[in-house]
């Protein structure tokens, strides 16, 4: 996907919401089953379904409770697409975010440093000190100089594309905070669909379901029992589903860091680029004509025939003295610079990270059909036994 596409996709990123028929245009929905109940029982929602409609806004809490009168858990192509659109949207939403990340060359802008920072050393170790200097002042100052200029046009042409690659990385972080809010949108509309889907799961559990197997108690008839034991497995695969809506905003939750992880990457490394191009370059530069300007001011005093000797022991502890501070220097300014095994790093904490995910997900499956069949297990022993009393009465 190009650069400006993505941008188009992202800023287009709608509000929250909710649809029953994600590929096209809904029926309309069935009436509700007309059950005779002396009593109504209280809905009792899970306390963690409550907290989270406390986060919601009066508005979206309007649209859940319009929402879950519309779910009919009867309707199997409701309970298979239920929450789809999300879904859907979170796998573009992902396909949109690894692209993005694949379009940087991060290898590349640290090679480009490391060119930095070997033209700067190559140019200070081929000079091998200032002492060399004083054995033919004339040849050596203008090979110093026809190498400094080498240098610096190698320089400026590594800072150039260096500067490009800054815009396009400060571009890439202002994408980051669009894909960061997205990525919210779509946490808060799975959250709605999670909510609604309990609301309407608790009302077929403690209304619906509980007046159907009690009609089948009281009418005996064999199609009243079946009615009620075809919604109790309604109920359970429109349980499932939910379940599985939650595993995707889990995904959401956790693409929320990694987006972070990306952007603060990208900075850090705009921060290393200019660093080194208002730091490191100009202090180079700036020693560069300090030592020509020492050259010049020792060749003046080598003039002077009746200070030779004091001339040239000071000349002398002054270039150490300027070694040493240029050494120094130079170390300091080396610290900056990024080191490629530190992104390595970052990525194979990335990779482990998904991994670890993934193996949670695998895990959470096999304990979630685990459950399935031991519940199923149980309830085939209750049935049996229910059939036994009732055998037996």
């Amino acid at each position: 996907m190009e650069e400006n596409e993505m941008a188009t996709a992202i800023n287009e990123a709608p509000a929250p919401t909710l649809t029953l028929d994600p590929f096209g245009a809904a029926p309309a929905a069935p009436a509700a089953q007309e059950i005779n109940l002396t009593t109504a029982p209280t809905l009792n929602m899970p306390a963690k379904a409550a907290m989270e409609e406390q986060q919601l806004t009066a508005e979206e809490k309007k649209m859940v409770e319009d929402f879950a009168q519309q779910i009919d858990i009867t309707d199997s192509n409701t309970v298979m697409t239920y929450g789809a659109a999300t879904q859907q949207k979170m796998a573009d939403f992902s396909d949109k975010a690894l692209d993005n990340v694949r379009t940087k060359d991060m290898g590349e802008i640290g090679g480009l440093l490391s060119g930095v920072v070997s033209e700067l050393k190559g140019f200070n170790e081929e000079e091998k000190g200032f002492m060399g200097l004083f054995k033919k002042p004339v040849n050596k100052i203008g090979m110093m100089k026809a190498k400094y200029d080498k240098a610096e046009v190698n320089i400026n042409k590594i800072v150039d594309v260096l500067e490009g690659h800054e815009t396009k990385l400060m571009k890439d972080s202002a994408m980051l905070d669009k894909m960061y809010e997205m990525n919210l949108t779509y946490y808060k509309e799975l959250s709605m669909y999670i909510l609604a889907g309990k609301k309407k799961l608790a009302e077929a559990e403690n209304v619906t379901l509980p007046a159907l197997q009690k009609k089948a108690q009281e009418s005996q008839l064999p199609e009243d029992a079946q009615a009620a034991r075809d919604y109790q497995e309604m109920c359970e695969r429109f349980s499932k589903k939910i379940v599985d809506l939650e595993l995707t905003r889990t995904i959401a939750m956790q693409t929320a860091p990694q987006i972070r992880m990306i952007q603060a990457n990208d900075i850090q490394m705009v921060d290393k680029i200019r660093s080194t191009v208002v730091n490191t370059i100009p202090l180079w530069k700036s020693q560069m004509v300090i030592a020509l300007g020492i050259q010049n001011a020792t060749e003046a005093a080598k003039a002077q025939h009746a200070v030779t000797d004091m001339t040239n022991q000071l000349l002398q502890a002054n270039a150490e003295a300027l070694k040493i501070a240029t050494i120094e220097t130079e170390k300091e300014s080396q610290r900056g610079i990024v080191d490629i095994e530190t992104l390595n790093k970052t990525n194979q904490s990335l990779i482990s990270t998904f991994d670890e995910v993934m193996k949670i997900q695998e895990e959470g499956r096999e304990k979630r059909k685990q459950a399935e069949d031991e519940m199923l297990r149980m309830e085939n022993e209750l049935k049996a036994k229910l059939l036994e009393v009732r055998n037996r009465r």
